[in-house]
């Protein structure tokens, strides 16, 4: 009998994070050892509680440990116009029995590391955590499988800068040393949401018709994200990067097209701050940009950057854990 895959998930918790631990908590496949949380989307308490709040509304039993409370080097920079203040809406989700584990989530990151060698680490938010992780413990790198980081907007336009996604863009510094750290790296990026990805009105009225907990908090927890996505880009429905990117880290077959670049973060210009530069084109390498490129050259590309992913399987995913 095969042993269920172990996870360990580090998060921002807003209104899609919510509903990508969802699927993870509901997933009987996988074992989710521990859910860290980060500052970004909204602060680390309000993350923290917002995880402990989607733990208890599964009735999972997962230790939440809170951990970086603004980014590396740069004040934080939250994105409650798109979340709402509580980063769910509004709507007064508030954990009733769970709190928050003792101690600090990268100790909690090294140690789960350590104890479950060749663990699933998926990332929904900035990654100061894993970033102080690495620094104060990278011999762990060898022992983490996989590494899904929702993040990034390569080779597109961004959506917090018109250079930038949100999660880079935050702390671009420890996505640059995540990036250059070795980790086996699956770069999901937010254009995987967009388009026909966006769960339309009538899939929205279609999941609250399943009236069950999960489906209903799926909805209203994105209501003032479902607000701000029609103001940003005009598109009526709800964005979903985050569980884009567990449903890939959950079933890897939904990414359909794959590549594998050289990435790097920009971490010098405000006018481009935490752009994720991919070479699409292999071009790295080329006499004019060898010397700019040549702490990655050196080793073989360190991302595997997913550029299609089947709608419709993403879809079939997500929906059978809100029913």
């Amino acid at each position: 009998m095969n042993l269920p895959r172990t996870f360990l998930i580090d998060t921002d918790t807003a209104s899609d994070d919510a509903v990508a631990l969802l699927m993870a908590l509901g997933a009987e496949y996988i074992r989710l050892a521990a859910i860290t949380t980060v500052a970004g989307n909204v602060s680390l308490e309000q993350a923290t509680r917002n995880a402990l709040y989607t733990v208890e509304l599964c009735g999972a039993d997962v230790p939440v440990y809170p951990g970086a409370a603004k980014p590396l080097t740069r004040p934080l920079q939250d994105a409650t116009w798109f979340h709402g203040r509580d980063g769910l809406g509004d709507h007064g989700f508030q954990p009733r029995r769970r709190t928050p584990e003792p101690g600090h989530a990268v100790d909690a990151i090294i140690e789960t590391i350590r104890a479950n060698p060749g663990l699933t680490l998926v990332t929904l938010g900035p990654l100061t955590n894993i970033a102080m992780a690495l620094l104060r413990e990278p011999g762990i790198i060898p022992h983490v499988g996989r590494t899904v980081v929702m993040g990034g907007n390569p080779c597109c336009e961004g959506n917090v800068t018109p250079a930038a996604e949100f999660n880079i863009w935050v702390d671009p510094e420890a996505a640059s040393i995540v990036l250059h750290s070795g980790l086996k790296v699956e770069l999901i990026g937010w254009q995987l949401c967009r388009g026909q990805a966006v769960l339309g009105p009538a899939e929205i009225e279609q999941v609250l018709s399943w009236n069950s907990p999960r489906s209903r908090f799926a909805i209203e927890s994105n209501s003032t994200a479902r607000q701000a996505l029609m103001t940003q880009t005009g598109e009526d429905g709800i964005c979903l990067p985050d569980p884009v990117a567990m449903a890939i880290a959950l079933d890897p077959g939904i990414g359909i097209v794959w590549g594998d670049h050289y990435v790097d973060v920009e971490t010098h210009s405000e006018l481009t701050r935490g752009m994720t530069v991919v070479d699409r084109l292999n071009v790295a390498g080329d006499p004019r940009n060898r010397e700019v490129w040549s702490s990655l050259l050196s080793s073989p590309p360190n991302a595997r950057v997913c550029w299609v992913i089947d709608v419709r399987r993403w879809k079939e995913a997500l929906f059978s854990f809100l029913r």
